[in-house]
């Protein structure tokens, strides 16, 4: 159960950093406010994971799910780029935290 919690704090940590795009500098209302409760909730499900899975690990498949789905929102919503070596650093990175997934303790 708190590797799902983990991995859904991972989905709210994308969802508010693409949050912050759409807020503009928390100048428009409505995304600035959720992109707050989007992070309130990513950092306690965080907090709520890490009771159980150690810190270091947590925190590094946390940032690890939020950096590959903001650079996928960022490939489909705002028409970054999608070059090779962008891509395989990506999934160095899906690696990496499947990883710590599969070797945790």
């Amino acid at each position: 159960m708190e590797w799902l919690m983990l991995f859904v704090a991972g989905m709210f940590e994308c969802a508010w950093a693409v949050g912050l795009k759409y807020s503009e500098g928390f100048t428009r209302p409505v995304p600035s406010v959720l992109t707050i409760a989007a992070m309130l909730v990513s950092f306690w499900l965080l907090s709520v994971a890490m009771k159980t899975i150690p810190a270091g690990t947590a925190y590094a498949v946390w940032t690890g799910i939020g950096a590959v789905g903001v650079a996928v929102v960022g490939m489909l919503l705002f028409d970054e780029s999608r070059d090779v070596a962008r891509i395989l650093c990506i999934m160095l990175i899906v690696a990496g935290v499947l990883g710590l997934r599969i070797f945790s303790h």
